[in-house]
């Protein structure tokens, strides 16, 4: 028996942390400026700095404390994300910024290096273990300042420049592609103004919803109505398959009616025989207010 345990908490433990794991495979880089220098980009403490942007591209918040950041693959573990900060949990397909100033006494998200421009600049993320390489990305010299290297989608494989013109807009803590419109609202405002379709389609479901409800209920009741024939033929000690087929049980309301109202005439039926008299006890209270003796004088004694 607790060697069967055992195998229980194992098997939880091992799912678990595979799951975990492969959440983890969902943590990229999205986007990084090099050089900070007089974009409206500022940390904290109201200072310019390099940034490097990552992105959760899984549908689940992940927690990525105890995961490593580093500019050397020789030193994979060379910044630590620490424990215990509630930020470090990042919600499904949102942001979060670790600024690369060499601060890492400012803060959870202020990095242990420094990223050099003019220079190909390497920045890697490794699992809990130091080992597992989760996401890298190699950022090209040639960046100009207050531009940044990013993603032309979130998580996705294309890269490219963005120099914060309106088609190259950089994008921290945001959707590198940013969508202001619904395409489906768009295809239903232009091709059915009126809202016809609309109107009509939601009146289909909703009754669609109805009819498969309606033949739930009547299934249900079906099946009830036998399974309680079945009981009751089972009470009177009859199998069921000793039953004709087709043979019908005469339990129905009526019936049962009809028969009681027989009964109560035929057990009844000597109130209305004229040979037959039936006497009932009344019994009266005693009351003093109502008796006689109270009424008669007493003669005087001479």
């Amino acid at each position: 028996m607790k060697k069967n345990i055992l195998l229980v908490i194992i098997a939880v433990v091992a799912c678990a942390m595979t799951s975990y794991a492969q959440g983890r495979k969902g943590l990229c880089i999205n986007e990084v400026m090099v050089q900070n220098d007089s974009s409206s980009i500022i940390d904290e403490y109201g200072l310019y700095h390099a940034w490097v942007e990552l992105f959760n591209s899984t549908h689940a918040p992940m927690e990525i404390s105890s995961v490593f950041l580093t500019n050397d693959p020789n030193v994979p573990k060379k910044y630590p994300v620490p424990l215990g900060d509630v930020k470090t949990e990042i919600p499904s397909r949102q942001h979060v910024i670790f600024w690369a100033d060499n601060e890492p006494n400012k803060g959870t998200f202020h990095l242990s290096f420094q990223l050099e421009a003019g220079k190909d600049n390497w920045i890697g993320i490794y699992d809990a273990d130091g080992i597992t390489l989760i996401d890298s990305v190699t950022v090209p010299a040639n960046l100009a300042s207050n531009t940044t290297w990013a993603r032309i989608a979130d998580g996705e494989t294309g890269w490219e420049v963005r120099d914060g013109s309106e088609a190259k807009y950089i994008t921290p803590s945001s959707n590198n592609i940013i969508v202001d419109t619904n395409g489906k609202v768009d295809m239903f405002a232009e091709k059915d103004a009126n809202g016809f379709v609309l109107t009509l389609m939601a009146m289909a479901i909703v009754f669609s919803a109805l009819l498969v409800l309606s033949i739930c209920f009547y299934i249900i009741s079906k099946t009830g109505e036998k399974i309680s024939k079945i009981n009751k033929l089972k009470a009177q000690g009859i199998a069921p398959e000793e039953v004709a087929k087709g043979e019908k049980i005469n339990d129905s309301g009526e019936e049962i009616a009809a028969i009681a109202m027989a009964l109560h005439e035929h057990l009844n039926a000597h109130d209305q025989e004229n040979t037959i008299l039936t006497i009932n006890k009344v019994k009266r209270a005693y009351s003093p207010w109502s008796s006689k003796i109270y009424g008669l004088r007493e003669l005087p004694r001479r």
